[in-house]
């Protein structure tokens, strides 16, 4: 690729990146793990927002863009959260766990005697996100 590529679809990129919310507490970071990431530019293998900010941007290039829930997870929504007999659920679940039901990833929201909740947005649904995101590689 020539030294004054940028991205653009189709495109793998690798990159390094943390997410923030609004409040500034870090969701989510590739510096974290030791590890960049990379994904195909435009072919929907990342969020909207995340998969734009990085077209155009070249090797060795950095910026931070905030994503309204819109252009992240989507907006929550109460009609993803139903209750369950407890006796109709997974046995053993803790609040906070996450399990597979129906093909779909959904956390466990609440636990008492009678009834589980079942959570099957995103956990970040609803969140603004702040991406600071550095090109590491470009192919």
């Amino acid at each position: 690729m020539p030294l004054d590529a940028t991205a653009q679809d189709g495109d793998t990129v690798v990159v390094h990146y943390t997410v923030t919310l609004d409040d500034g507490r870090v969701v989510d970071s590739s510096r974290q793990r030791g590890k960049p990431f990379s994904f195909r530019v435009g072919a929907g293998e990342v969020i909207a927002g995340f998969d734009a900010a990085v077209r155009g941007m070249a090797l060795g290039e950095s910026k931070t863009v905030r994503f309204d829930p819109d252009q992240a997870y989507g907006d929550r929504d109460e009609r993803r959260v139903i209750k369950l007999p407890i006796d109709q659920g997974p046995k053993g679940l803790s609040v906070g766990d996450r399990v597979e039901i129906g093909g779909r990833d959904v956390t466990v929201a609440a636990v008492d005697d009678a009834t589980i909740t079942l959570d099957a947005n995103h956990p970040l649904a609803g969140q603004a996100l702040t991406f600071a995101i550095e090109i590491v590689e470009l192919r």
